[in-house]
């Protein structure tokens, strides 16, 4: 990347998640999330509940930022402060792209440039470790919810065995290409314009499953964080939902938000929407799951994407390969 199309990148990123921002808050449904928060009772908890989803952010993002390290390894060894400044610079650009695909280009900027091809074979890794921890889950709260005859936005049967069926294939494809990195190069290759990244793939060749294995704890411990700070916001803010019913519909919530395709224009609508179809059957208040579909989605990635783009916009990045 030379150093005239860095610069458009960096002012591009931060100009279209600011109008990404502007424009999801401005939605509809972004609108009625804000107006409860504004007359919200803050007697005490709101305060408390907005530190403790700070720090779960903090963590959260600190632990997907060990995780992108260790699976560098092989590739390029970087300290614990720029893995986790490239970790955070990635989400913003992310939040201007399909499913937040494109974090892994906020990302790999911040090696050398001769490592980043590789690297972002190694990102891919751990973005399929999470993937893969969404589903099961999802899967799993999904049979218990089915077990107990909770009611679903959809006919109860064939509709939920259909998700559940078509979750398990996609988990279980996707799970024998996470442990088996050397058969995903394989079938990477065999796409045309991939073929000439034969080298900088090999990286995959090196994973062993113990170093895989603690990848995928990583992405279970992340999961459990923002997890936790879902069900906890719908609690506090009055959802109407049992801590129990919460904790088995926000795993399908997320199942949902990961099998539909989402644009950046239409994120926090959909995630919104999915939200309320599945929580309200179940007692939930639209505009408590709303509020705090809201609060969770800007602390988590509207935040950390704001502070990326300025990252991106300050950061020393190398635009020239070291001679070989």
């Amino acid at each position: 990347m030379g150093r005239t199309l860095l610069i458009v990148f960096r002012w591009g990123i931060f100009l279209l998640a600011s109008v990404f921002l502007y424009t999801q808050l401005s939605a509809a449904k972004g609108t009625q999330a804000l107006a409860a928060l504004r007359h919200l009772r803050t007697d005490g908890i709101a305060p408390w509940v907005l530190l403790v989803m700070l720090v779960c952010m903090a963590v959260n993002w600190s632990l997907e930022s060990h995780k992108w390290r260790w699976l560098l390894r092989p590739v390029e060894r970087i300290g614990s402060w720029r893995s986790l400044v490239a970790t955070i610079a990635g989400t913003s650009v992310g939040l201007v792209t399909p499913n937040r695909t494109g974090e892994f280009l906020g990302r790999v900027l911040f090696l050398k440039p001769e490592n980043r091809v590789k690297g972002s074979f190694a990102t891919a890794l751990g973005s399929i470790a999470q993937f893969v921890v969404t589903l099961l889950m999802g899967a799993l709260a999904l049979v218990v919810l089915r077990i107990l005859d909770h009611p679903f936005p959809w006919p109860n049967g064939w509709v939920t065995w259909f998700i559940l069926t078509l979750t398990l294939l996609v988990s279980f494809g996707t799970l024998v290409l996470y442990l088996h990195p050397s058969l995903l190069r394989q079938l990477l290759l065999l796409v045309p314009f991939l073929k000439r990244l034969e080298r900088a793939s090999s990286v995959l060749n090196g994973y062993a499953w113990p170093e895989l294995l603690i990848v995928f704890f990583l992405s279970l411990m992340r999961y459990v964080v923002f997890t936790g700070q879902y069900v906890m916001l719908l609690v506090v803010f009055g959802s109407g939902l049992s801590m129990m019913d919460a904790i088995l519909a926000v795993p399908v919530v997320y199942l949902l938000s990961t099998l539909v395709p989402t644009v950046m224009l239409t994120e926090l609508g959909i995630r919104g929407t999915a939200a309320v179809a599945l929580l309200a059957p179940l007692g939930g208040a639209e505009i408590s799951v709303l509020l705090a579909t809201t609060v969770l989605w800007s602390i988590n990635v509207v935040l950390p994407a704001l502070v990326g783009s300025l990252i991106l916009l300050v950061a020393r990045i190398r635009t020239e390969r070291l001679p070989e």
